[in-house]
């Protein structure tokens, strides 16, 4: 497997995408969505890597700029074919890697409060996200958790 930057144009990333939209939707109130779609992921601020093995789409993460000290994680999955076989793990240690590489001093997440994202939820704790209020310009939301990881 291999992780590396993406333009958002290949068939698998965007239907990977498409099933992560589909989920986030199907499974909280759509004013609770907080995924991107492909168009928002474009943004200057973000920047968003896929996970291939034999160019087969495995997985993708992005990184959006809050600010020069403070990431968020955002589009963080992987394919139903993929799961359970260390690609969430690895795009979590890449984005970690990142996040350092780029001088932040913390990296936060908004996730669902439904069991759906419980396996989401202790992959980051693994990792040492702990939970936290509201960041950035997210407001308290009963289908919402945030956590977030001080960079040392």
């Amino acid at each position: 497997m291999h992780i590396q930057l993406d333009d958002l144009q290949s068939t698998g990333v965007i239907e990977l995408l498409q099933a992560h939209l589909a989920d986030m939707y199907a499974t909280s109130p759509p004013e609770s969505v907080h995924a991107l779609d492909i168009d928002a992921l474009k943004h200057p601020s973000i920047t968003f890597w896929c996970a291939k093995q034999h160019n087969v789409v495995l997985g993708c993460v992005a990184i959006k700029e809050l600010n020069k000290a403070h990431g968020e994680i955002k589009s963080m999955r992987t394919a139903a074919a993929a799961r359970n076989q260390g690609v969430a793990t690895a795009l979590l240690l890449h984005l970690l890697s990142e996040a350092k590489r780029r001088g932040y001093q913390q990296l936060s997440l908004e996730t669902g409060s439904m069991d759906f994202f419980a396996p989401a939820r202790r992959l980051y704790q693994r990792h040492g996200f702990e939970y936290c209020g509201p960041f950035a310009d997210y407001q308290a939301d009963p289908n919402s958790l945030f956590m977030t990881k001080v960079i040392d």
